[in-house]
């Protein structure tokens, strides 16, 4: 019997569009000789979609969408789709033949961590289910399912010989060798064989990397495919087991997230229609790592970037910014700020009289590039990239409607540690990021000498302290225990607090790791917890 794993890219609330890119790989299968056709989570409308679960209208074109799928024969699909039965909703998946429905499953565990919300929308299945394909009897689970033992073990229980699992399993570091780690206790506790058929590319700041596999019943990947890009997946089963075939190389740590970002960014612009990117470069290395990020997403044609220099503006940020731009091609302009910023200040002059110089006044610099991105946007169509990173959205060394202005924030969860990582690798496949962007000590160059770390502790300690408190949930005091300077947890934990205003109003972007500013972190603007 030969297996199918359907990887691919679907958007979501596109359902018959996706119905038909389901038929498009059924039949490409089928003309390989599968038997089975294995889809992810959810395949026909995109994984989530959210609220659009609430609607009466949205099950009417999910039943469209099936009802295309049915048509198809000489080969049986297992399609992931929401399904309501009378005021119930579920996640599950149809097993279709020939025209006929052998079958619907719901998804029995329903998680409500992290970024999934499913026990808002689903009720949670009661019961295995087990067809026959070729003889062999194929037990069916979806996503969370595998991920604990009890679904896994109730279809073993039910008959089944191979275990085949839907999924929508969104991309952090290091989750491929976790997926790998979960489904071989899955295994190890039923002595099945185990396939596993995961969804690709972006949806808003979820990232989904495919990497679809396939395990035999010793837990030794048997099959797999390569992340982040559509692929058919075949595994032949015999002899009680799969049996070996392709084997794709997997991206390193450094490569995983660079190509994530790359993916959120191509598919939010493509999917949402805007003609192209648009952002500011600074001379820094966060505009230069969001610039590459756009032309390996976009290509060069699509891609504006905007130098706005003021008096503070070091001679080197602008020849540095040249420089890229020559090695990527892309559009590019340069647009003094100064004499606006003088203009303001004279309008400001009786409001500010008497009144010290502080972060007013380079904020409202910020703020004037912001304003000039906005104003390019909205003459090209062209969607504003911010640049900022994870670890200045965790402390607050942002402006809002300045540098935060935009419509996708392509490092909103990249440590500075982690830019610097990313720029190095990018180098390492063609040098287009001049080195010393890369070198010099990063500064927001809004008043004279600045250094970013004359308002911040060194960037190794904060994304360290960072990391431990938002991604680990670790207190202050397990931070300061593990040996951090009490002032310098307590400064980021502060900073932190105070500035949830502004990441509340920040704009989406691509989610790397376990716990990014979105979806997983919701905590109040207005609280005095400490």
């Amino acid at each position: 019997m030969r297996i199918a794993l359907a990887q691919f890219n679907p958007v979501v609330g596109d359902i018959v569009g996706n119905a038909q890119k389901i038929v498009d790989l059924a039949n490409a299968a089928l003309a390989q000789g599968a038997d089975i056709l294995l889809t992810p989570e959810l395949a026909l409308t995109g994984y989530s979609p959210e609220d659009l679960l609430l609607r009466d209208s949205f099950y009417r074109e999910v039943a469209r969408g099936l009802d295309i799928i049915e048509q198809l024969d000489g080969i049986t699909v297992i399609v992931g789709h929401p399904a309501r039965i009378g005021n119930e909703r579920f996640n599950a998946a149809t097993v279709l033949r020939d025209g006929n429905r052998l079958g619907q499953y719901h998804k029995m565990l329903l998680p409500n961590y992290e970024v999934f919300d499913e026990c808002r929308y689903f009720t949670p299945g009661a019961a295995p289910l087990v067809f026959e394909q070729n003889g062999v009897k194929v037990g069916v689970l979806i996503c969370e399912d595998a991920w604990q033992l009890e679904p896994a073990a109730e279809a073993a229980d039910a008959g089944a010989e191979l275990l085949l699992s839907l999924n929508a399993s969104p991309f952090h570091r290091d989750k491929i060798e976790t997926r790998h780690q979960v489904m071989r206790y899955r295994v190890e506790e039923t002595g099945l064989p185990l396939a596993y058929a995961n969804l690709v590319g972006g949806q808003d700041e979820l990232v989904f990397d495919g990497g679809s596999f396939a395990l035999d019943k010793a837990g030794n990947v048997a099959a797999q495919a390569a992340a982040y890009d559509d692929e058919l997946l075949l595994v032949d089963f015999a002899y009680g087991d799969f049996q070996p075939g392709r084997q794709a190389a997997l991206p390193g740590a450094q490569e995983s997230v660079y190509r994530a970002l790359v993916v959120g960014v191509r598919d939010y612009i493509g999917k949402n229609g805007f003609p192209g990117a648009l952002l500011g470069l600074s001379g820094g290395i966060d505009s230069a790592l969001t610039l590459a990020v756009a032309v390996d997403a976009l290509g060069a044609d699509k891609v504006h970037a905007v130098m706005m220099p003021s008096r503070y503006t070091a001679d080197i940020s602008v020849t540095d910014s040249r420089d890229m731009i020559g090695r990527l091609g892309v559009k590019y302009d340069e647009i003094e700020i100064w004499p606006m910023y003088e203009s303001f200040m004279a309008a400001l002059a009786p409001s500010f009289a008497g009144l010290e110089m502080d972060t007013t006044e380079e904020n409202l610099q910020a703020r004037i590039r912001g304003t000039l991105l906005m104003a390019l946007s909205n003459k090209s169509g062209k969607l504003v990239l911010t640049t900022g990173n994870k670890s200045e959205m965790t402390t607050g060394y942002c402006t809002l409607y300045g540098d935060m202005a935009g419509g996708f924030a392509v490092l909103k969860d990249v440590a500075k540690t982690l830019v610097f990582e990313l720029c190095r690798w990018r180098n390492t496949v063609s040098d287009i990021i001049p080195e010393r962007i890369i070198t010099r000590p990063p500064s927001a160059e809004l008043r004279p000498d600045q250094k970013d770390q004359d308002s911040l502790p060194p960037y190794e300690v904060l994304d360290a302290i960072m990391a431990r408190y938002v991604e680990d949930n670790q207190s202050a005091a397990d931070i300061i225990a593990a040996g951090f300077a009490e002032a310098d947890v307590n400064r980021v934990v502060r900073l932190l607090k105070i500035n949830e205003y502004k990441r509340r109003q920040a704009p989406v972007g691509p989610r790397v790791t376990q716990r990014g500013f979105g979806k997983d972190w919701r905590y109040p603007i207005t609280n005095k917890f400490s």
